[in-house]
């Protein structure tokens, strides 16, 4: 399974900058853009693993291995640290190591999940890919970020979100198993979006209220005005600039993007779940990764979804993890329920 962050509409939009003072930006967004076609196609290609056995006795032996790509585009890389080893001095290096250690302890500590394939497997991740890349990505057994053009994009370790995303879309690799189109492709980034930022809100110790909510920030240059790649608070307000444009994203469904393009608009219909998850933990309150996390933790582990679900099967989902775990009496059902309701998936 291979994910990307930065999605086409915004590589597209840099691609065919001229002039303004970008003379690497729109070489570097045509690169990654070049890629993306034998990317998602390794992502349908992909062999689904195994479901790791239910119930096992959890060894929660946090294992991580940064390696550096020196610039090509060859993976792995060149093994730079190693779990307990010194810091590297490598910004890209070192914040790699730390964002994987902050993903483990969020699903490990919050959801009892021992590491992204649920038994223990290696975290892995690749820094310095590629010359001027223009994105991060999971390929289905690592995480791997550029370090950006230096004119639009600056690189992508410096967003906790971002590695968070990245190795969400490894989370559901192994629970849900989500298409990468159309609707369930959209689910499946609004997961790795929904998990990212509870793991920076869990490092943070942040409150629902006082989340940010923001997914990939700190990546854009000052050249550009935009706070990040998405917002789950306010979809389509996370850039406005005269130079990439404005954010696409709906926030509900009567935005809702048909294309054909991003296999079928992941990257902007995923605006849609994203929403409902923020109206569903700020109206639960206190932190977002507890009740609301959990609901969404338990609809991507424990309930039967099929490969090409819905955003209305998926509500039901939620519902049906939310009455199993905190009944359908309570705020956290009725939080659920009229989070789906807000954004037109549930009538």
């Amino acid at each position: 399974m291979t994910c990307s962050i930065v999605p086409p509409y915004l590589l597209t939009r840099i691609a065919e900058l001229q002039g303004g003072g970008f003379s690497r930006a729109p070489e570097a967004a045509q690169r990654a853009l070049a890629e993306l076609p034998p990317v998602h196609q390794a992502r349908s290609q992909t062999l689904q693993p195994p479901f790791p056995p239910r119930g096992s006795a959890l060894a929660h032996t946090l294992r991580r291995e940064i390696s550096d790509a020196g610039s090509l585009e060859i993976l792995p890389g060149t093994l730079v640290r190693s779990e307990g080893a010194d810091p590297t001095g490598d910004a890209a290096a070192d914040e790699a190591y730390e964002g994987l250690g902050a993903t483990h302890a969020l699903f490990r500590d919050v959801y009892g999940r021992d590491s992204v394939d649920g038994a223990g497997g290696l975290l892995a991740a690749t820094v310095h890919y590629g010359r001027d890349y223009d994105n991060a990505f999971w390929n289905g057994e690592r995480m791997v970020c550029g370090d950006g053009d230096g004119e639009i994009f600056q690189r992508f370790t410096k967003s906790l979100t971002v590695i968070g995303h990245e190795l969400a879309h490894g989370v559901v690799q192994y629970t849900s198993r989500f298409e990468y189109s159309g609707q369930a492709g959209a689910l499946n980034e609004s997961a790795a979006d929904v998990f990212g930022v509870l793991v920076e809100q869990k490092l943070l110790h942040q409150e629902a209220a006082q989340a940010t909510w923001l997914v990939g920030a700190g990546l854009f240059t000052d050249q550009v005005s935009g706070a990040a790649l998405r917002s789950l608070k306010a979809p389509g307000t996370a850039y406005d600039d005269d130079v990439i444009g404005r954010d696409p994203q709906p926030a509900t469904m009567a935005g809702y993007v048909d294309t054909e393009s991003d296999n079928g608009g992941v990257h902007i219909n995923s605006g849609i779940p994203n929403h409902a998850f923020y109206l569903a933990a700020t109206a639960m309150g206190n932190f977002a990764w507890e009740r609301a996390g959990q609901i969404w933790y338990d609809t991507l582990a424990e309930q039967d979804l099929p490969a090409d679900c819905t955003f209305s099967l998926f509500a039901a989902g939620t519902l049906a993890a939310a009455e199993k775990r905190y009944g359908s009496s309570g705020a956290e059902y009725a939080s659920v329920s009229g989070a789906w309701e807000a954004v037109g998936v549930l009538p």
